[in-house]
């Protein structure tokens, strides 16, 4: 059923001695949890484990849980607007237009059939026809301006030291596996992972017309080709550090690292104008593509950017080749049993590809004005509550404070939807083939990121189509930002009680906030810079904090002997017991004064709490947990829930929790 926002805004928060299900629809559900456990040594079993129990996980669907259930209503809603837009003589260029085409293409399953691999045929022809070093070179660049990954990436982005800026940017790539570990760790399981893809890409190299012997000995070169690369790239945890990915150099120096692929020339190619500088993200990854250059024949990189198309195409290509990268990609790597259906599919691609256009229809009748003015009081109370925080931290000076605290001041807020759209103008979309939609739709992307290099850099860009159901903070922007799709239950919900909003959209403010001042957006200003703002001192007290952190998901096992990696996971645990924190003080400071009495027998305080674990409700299959430690920056839903509420007094006070239960550490980690 379709409900909205706007349906929620008849009833004001409710303080009364009420039952949930008097309250309507809540952001927790007593029917969910496992009054058997034991809120003290688990409080994600206790807040979810009925749920838990009873929930299978659909079999298009790697991971179930509260972001997956409100992704599929508004992806329902998404789906209306499209069958409703494809039914349209629009005027061509509008939003109705290009979306309602987007969608139309993308369901013609006969039309796909019939087109076959025609739409990327001119792309293989031209890498066939490579005959010279040279040739490499301007196909690398022809490839990078169709929108397909090769070798690395380079394109327009911030200058991290002036965010007021748009630079070349330049970094590692060129891998079809997650990361670097799928081929560098020697774990059996990722033996294993390795040979099943060698078998994915002998599969679909004899798909496109190769022999046995040709479609295995390919696959072979591309492994080999993809190792390099893969042993000469920066490991996940280092890619969160923004220090030691920032090399912002003369293109002279630029092009020492690499001389055997003229930089000039490759921009002319791409259309970029000719810097005097750009940041050359990791030095030591573009010496191997150096040597590479000069070491791998022309042979072999005809298969490598062959394979590098089929691979990123396969999804808008007939279904033989779809159903072989999803057996692979979906079904191996992340246990999914079976693709979604064809709509959804469809709604999701219209989704990334024309989501500006498709979310200025979703916000018609999903968001409102009202939600928008609820949403600014709760990020002014989070504020306000942050503010005391810092000005309270008994191990940060007077000094790194002020500027905490200017920072802070300085903060920007996105909510709802960009009220600045750019548009699509020059985008061309029609029924005639899917595939060639989106062709044109990644060469017009590519297109408008090179034409910012060089200009100022646009702060008023969104990042996320408004029925996302996620939430950010851009360091470079300093600005937290709210799409639509997040803002309803259970999440938002105007049918509940503050403490319930407190503890779901009230910590996810609080998360992201806090996410300024983690490991990685504490090396911003107040600017967006990059730039040191700490005295020495306090950044290793904060350091000192953060290993705390660290130490402890280092400790949490998701599998037997597979464990979170506490440093890749450190952003996001640290802005989770930091937005918990400064969110349960704001729930204090709006509690004063009124008489709240309990609903369902559960204290505010216990409400607060119950409204946090039970948006984290969740499962997941064996595969997407083992990738989700190996690639994902946010730890497993259970210990988003236990990990940072064991470190809070509060929690434990709340439910009455003692010394030596598992909800109540020895060691307990507080930074904010």
């Amino acid at each position: 059923m379709r409900s909205t926002l706007k349906r929620y805004l008849v009833a004001l928060f409710v303080f009364a001695a009420l039952t949930s299900s008097a309250l309507g629809q809540t952001a927790f559900d007593i029917s969910r949890m496992d009054r058997n456990a034991d809120a003290c040594e688990d409080f994600f079993q206790f807040a979810n484990g009925t749920w838990v129990k009873n929930t299978e996980i659909p079999a298009s669907q790697a991971r179930w849980g509260t972001f997956n259930i409100l992704g599929d209503r508004n992806r329902d809603i998404l789906h209306s607007i499209l069958e409703d837009a494809a039914k349209k003589k629009a005027p061509k260029g509008s939003d109705v237009q290009l979306i309602g085409d987007y969608y139309a293409a993308c369901m013609d399953e006969d039309a796909i059939e019939a087109n076959g691999i025609k739409p990327i045929e001119p792309i293989l022809a031209s890498i066939d026809a490579m005959k010279t070093q040279s040739d490499v070179v301007r196909e690398i660049a022809e490839l990078h301006n169709q929108g397909f990954p090769a070798l690395f990436r380079l394109g327009g982005g911030r200058d991290m030291k002036d965010s007021n800026s748009v630079i070349v940017n330049s970094g590692q790539g060129g891998l079809s596996l997650p990361n670097k570990d799928y081929y560098t760790k020697t774990d059996a399981k990722m033996v294993e992972t390795r040979a099943k893809f060698v078998e994915y890409m002998t599969k679909v190299f004899d798909m496109s017309g190769d022999t046995p012997a040709e479609a295995k000995a390919n696959a072979d070169a591309v492994m080999a080709i993809q190792m390099r690369l893969a042993n000469a790239s920066k490991a996940p945890v280092e890619m969160r550090d923004p220090d030691k990915n920032y090399n912002k150099i003369k293109l002279a120096d630029a092009q020492a690292v690499i001389p055997n692929l003229p930089l000039k020339e490759y921009m002319k190619r791409r259309g970029i104008p000719v810097p005097e500088t750009l940041n050359f993200g990791q030095p030591d990854f573009f010496k191997e593509v150096n040597a590479m250059l000069k070491e791998v024949p022309v042979s072999q990189w005809k298969t490598y950017f062959r394979w590098m198309v089929l691979d990123s195409s396969a999804s808008y290509l007939p279904k033989a080749l779809a159903d072989a990268s999803f057996d692979f990609h979906g079904r191996y790597l992340s246990g999914t049993k079976e693709q979604e259906p064809r709509w959804k599919r469809c709604v999701s691609a219209t989704d990334r590809t024309l989501g500006e256009a498709l979310g200025a229809e979703y916000v018609k009748t999903e968001f409102t004005p009202e939600a928008k003015a609820r949403m600014n009081q709760l990020i002014d109370n989070l504020f306000v509550a942050m503010k005391d925080h810092i000005n309270a931290l008994d191990w940060m000076s007077a000094t790194t404070k002020e500027k905490a605290l200017a920072k802070l001041g300085t903060y920007k807020r996105k909510i709802g939807y960009n009220e600045h759209p750019r548009g699509y103008k020059g985008l061309s979309i029609d029924r005639s083939s899917y595939a060639g939609n989106v062709l044109r739709a990644r060469v017009f992307e590519g297109k408008r990121n090179i034409a910012d290099i060089g200009k100022p850099a646009d702060k008023t860009r969104w990042f996320f189509s408004p029925p996302t159901v996620n939430a950010s903070y851009s360091g470079t922007n300093n600005e937290i930002t709210f799409p639509a799709g997040i803002l309803q239950p259970p999440f938002f919900n105007f049918k509940a009680d503050d403490a319930i909003n407190y503890g779901a959209i009230g910590a996810v403010i609080g998360h992201e906030i806090t996410h300024g001042f983690d490991d990685s957006g504490s090396k911003f200003d107040k600017d967006g810079n990059l730039a040191s703002w700490w005295t020495p001192e306090d950044r290793k007290k904060f350091d000192e904090r953060a290993a705390c952190v660290v130490d402890q998901f280092n400790g949490y096992e998701v599998q037997p002997g597979l464990h979170i990696n506490g440093k890749l996971t450190l952003g996001e645990n640290i802005g989770d017991l930091g937005g918990l924190a400064i969110a349960y003080s704001a729930l204090v400071d709006a509690l004063k004064g009124k008489k709240i009495e309990n609903i369902d027998g559960f204290t505010p305080e216990q409400r607060f709490f119950l409204g946090w674990a039970q948006v984290w409700a969740a499962k997941a299959t064996p595969e997407f947990e083992r990738r989700q430690v190996l690639t994902d920056p946010h730890s497993a839903a259970s210990f988003r829930v236990n990990g940072p509420l064991s470190n809070m007094p509060e929690f434990a006070k709340a439910f009455g929790c003692k010394q030596g239960q598992a909800m109540v550490r020895k060691n307990v980690c507080l930074i904010w």
